[in-house]
């Protein structure tokens, strides 16, 4: 079994632009907030998932930078259940924890709604990217201080060592009071660019 990986497509979400296989696909106004442009790419890209909008800031994040990036690619159900999701961020649920707190601390509009606590959680946005394409593989969601590349590489590289997984769809969804910024990419034997931290931190390093 060929076990190298390569990177066969990626998609990154910052600064209003969002950028697939280094075409660009569509450019917000970045100064309109984050939900704002969210709304403007699910409007441009003609989806139908109405879900979409009942999601957190960070879930709608996570799923609008993968809903681009496997449109770009074609993965068989079989091929599904052997695709593995290895995320990460900085600041965790922290952007929705704060959301949830604020209705706590209210005396006045106290109501601590479940629909806001169930996304405090990270993983949830990926969980919706797995629910919406049946990805069935091994998941995991990790926080670092800054994007890690080397543990992309390294962790995607022993999921399919082990025989964990055939693929890794792995990167980086951080949203906060400051700004957001998304990267993820397909490590797959497909594809012709090498998976080495190079080349991750290369394209997820904005030019």
């Amino acid at each position: 079994m060929n076990n190298k990986l390569n990177i066969q497509a990626w998609c990154s979400v910052q600064n209003g632009m969002v950028i697939c296989n280094g075409k660009e696909i569509i450019t917000v106004d970045n100064k309109q907030t984050f939900s704002a442009s969210a709304k403007q790419v699910y409007k441009d890209q003609h989806w139908e998932y109405p879900k979409f909008f009942k999601m957190d800031r960070l879930s709608k994040l996570t799923f609008l930078t993968a809903e681009i990036l496997m449109n770009e690619v074609t993965i068989s159900s079989e091929e599904k259940e052997s695709l593995a999701v290895v995320l990460s961020n900085k600041s965790a649920s922290l952007d929705t924890d704060r959301k949830y707190q604020d209705s706590i601390n209210s005396i006045e509009n106290f109501y601590p709604s479940p629909a806001v606590f169930v996304f405090t959680l990270p993983n949830i946005g990926m969980g919706e990217v797995c629910i919406r394409h049946k990805i069935q593989g091994e998941n995991a969601f990790f926080a670092f201080d800054d994007f890690n590349p080397l543990f992309l590489k390294q962790y995607a590289e022993s999921l399919t060592q082990n025989n964990k997984a055939k693929q890794v769809l792995c990167g980086w969804t951080e949203i906060d009071e400051k700004g957001y910024n998304s990267f993820l990419y397909l490590a797959s034997p497909n594809g012709t660019l090498p998976h080495t931290e190079e080349s991750i931190k290369k394209l997820y390093t904005p030019s």
